[in-house]
């Protein structure tokens, strides 16, 4: 079942904006991902949860998607996330941000999972303005915006392909709209 989830948990880059995310269920995610470990126990992070749609269109325009696809804007329009979660870094509980940049993927991946688990998908975004985020959001002084999760119904078709030694890694789409991952193979990546 767990590998089931992983297949599932794909960096969604279109979402059926008709079909709501509620609070409640970013707080289930949240709730999942504090059960995460964390470097020496510490737990730096609090979460902006954003499920209305005003707040969600705020935070948009403050992100830059799928850098191996410049020539695509997306999410494409009609097809954006109705939720977001920002992962910010309390500064009093954390010193740096460099830090605790595991913590803050193992969380973000234990949230998608849960998110998964409810027939729901996101995206990690790294590629953003976090003194735009920190402003817009009126975040107080003592966080620091360092991963925002993107969260809602898929809208698109991913695939999984395997590469081979010497292949290429980007994700492509091709003119369907359908967007292939290759993954490198199992017998390739165990020493």
């Amino acid at each position: 079942m767990l590998k089931d989830l992983l297949k599932q948990n794909r960096s969604y880059r279109g979402y059926d904006e008709s079909v709501p995310v509620t609070r409640g269920q970013l707080l289930e995610m949240v709730d999942c991902a504090r059960y995460a470990p964390s470097s020496v126990n510490r737990q730096p992070f609090q979460y902006y949860l954003a499920s209305d749609p005003e707040t969600a269109a705020k935070i948009q325009p403050l992100t830059r998607w799928a850098r191996a696809l410049p020539e695509l804007d997306l999410p494409f329009p009609g097809t954006r996330p109705v939720a977001w979660i920002v992962i910010c870094q309390n500064m009093d509980w954390g010193e740096t941000v460099a830090r605790y940049q595991k913590d803050v993927g193992i969380v973000a991946q234990t949230m998608l999972l849960a998110a998964a688990e409810m027939g729901l998908g996101g995206c990690m975004i790294g590629n953003f303005d976090p003194p735009a985020v920190k402003e817009t959001l009126g975040l107080a002084e003592n966080l620091t915006p360092v991963l925002l999760v993107a969260v809602g119904k898929p809208k698109e078709t991913i695939v999984l392909t395997e590469a081979k030694p010497g292949d290429p890694l980007n994700y492509t789409r091709d003119e369907n709209n359908v967007h292939y991952v290759p993954k490198r193979r199992l017998e390739d990546i165990v020493l």
